[in-house]
């Protein structure tokens, strides 16, 4: 069976209100395709290989967390591997769907909320400030553990190494603030929060003295890695309201 892209996008725009957020580019259809969608793909980011593969499994939407456009990117031709990206969906009619912030921060399907889903954290709440919006979670552990084990269970959940910077390898982790990504430095939220740890997906060589010198310790897990859950939550909900396939791309992005 098809749906029709205006019921796809307006689904969207319902569940993740993308007009909320200040964002680094567009949020919603980002390239219009064919009006009837039977074939959904999603996929992390808008890429060479997601392009093609949303192509070889017949979808005509392809639905990501990094879209195509960008505002420090600033107008760019449509030449070399941008124009890779583009042209197989255009010459195809795949609609192309991009949710960066929206995605990020939903406390239902958000990449934040994905993870502390899958580390069985309770009480969460949203978390961190951009521009007067919430772009990430906070909440309670199962039970308090030393910095060692919580990276050892990120590491199994996000099956990616995980770096850690630690005050005190002693000390129990027992709150932890997540915000996904590349927010490397919002660890002064989680401080401020009074939270004892923090989760993202980038770390730069000063936060890493900066945070435990600070007196939090902070995990990074990967930029696409952290990432990775929100879509296919996303996806998931997509399969449960309308009558079409669904189909996850994955990607071997180490960072």
């Amino acid at each position: 069976m098809a749906i029709r892209r205006d019921d796809l996008t307006a689904f969207f725009t319902e569940l993740l209100q993308p007009g909320r957020f200040p964002d680094y580019g567009p949020n919603g259809l980002q390239i219009e395709g064919c009006e009837n969608i039977e074939r959904i793909a999603f996929a992390v980011s808008a890429t060479v290989q997601s392009a093609e593969a949303a192509v070889a499994t017949g979808a005509q939407a392809l639905v990501v967390h990094h879209g195509l456009f960008w505002k420090f990117h600033g107008a760019r031709p449509l030449t070399g591997p941008f124009a890779r990206r583009v042209f197989p969906l255009v010459r195809n009619a795949v609609n192309l769907y991009g949710y960066h912030l929206p995605l990020d921060a939903h406390l239902e399907v958000g990449n934040a909320a994905a993870l502390a889903r899958r580390l069985g954290m309770s009480g969460w709440e949203p978390f961190g400030d951009y521009q007067g919006v919430s772009t990430g979670v906070q909440g309670q552990l199962p039970e308090p553990c030393r910095p060692a084990a919580l990276r050892q269970r990120l590491e199994a959940v996000l099956d990616h190494p995980v770096l850690l910077a630690s005050p005190d390898p002693k000390a129990p982790v027992r709150t932890l603030g997540i915000i996904t990504g590349g927010a490397n430095g919002e660890w002064r939220q989680a401080l401020a929060a009074g939270l004892d740890a923090y989760l993202t997906g980038e770390m730069s060589e000063h936060d890493w003295h900066e945070s435990q010198e600070a007196g939090i310790h902070m995990f990074a897990g990967g930029h696409h890695a952290t990432e990775q859950f929100g879509i296919q939550d996303l996806m998931a909900r997509v399969q449960a309201a309308f009558p079409v396939e669904c189909v996850y791309l994955p990607c071997d992005n180490p960072a």
